[in-house]
């Protein structure tokens, strides 16, 4: 079974997290009218063989964004991190100030 070591809260079972998609696609700027842009970056994405970077969100835990790196052919988590840098710093201060 998958499972995730969430930096807040442990090692869960995968289904306690929603998959979010490609952590590794870079979207246009969200003032870009450029249909062509959007349309690849939505629609034409790789479908990777080996270690590859995805959005999780623990939505039965801390309700934090993760950013998970897992191998496509064996499901080996080599790393797990807050997707965004401010929100760990915000859940270390609360944790620490309790």
């Amino acid at each position: 079974m998958l499972r995730i070591d969430c930096p807040f809260c442990g090692k869960r079972d995968y289904d306690e997290f929603t998959y979010e998609g490609d952590a590794s696609v870079t979207y246009p700027a969200i003032d870009n009218t450029d249909q062509e842009a959007w349309y690849r970056a939505v629609f034409l994405r790789k479908n990777p063989r080996g270690p590859h970077k995805e959005y999780w969100y623990h939505s039965m835990g801390c309700r934090m964004w993760l950013e998970v790196e897992r191998d496509t052919l064996t499901h080996v988590i080599s790393s797990v991190r807050a997707a965004h840098k401010g929100y760990a710093k915000s859940m270390t201060k609360k944790a620490s100030a309790k």
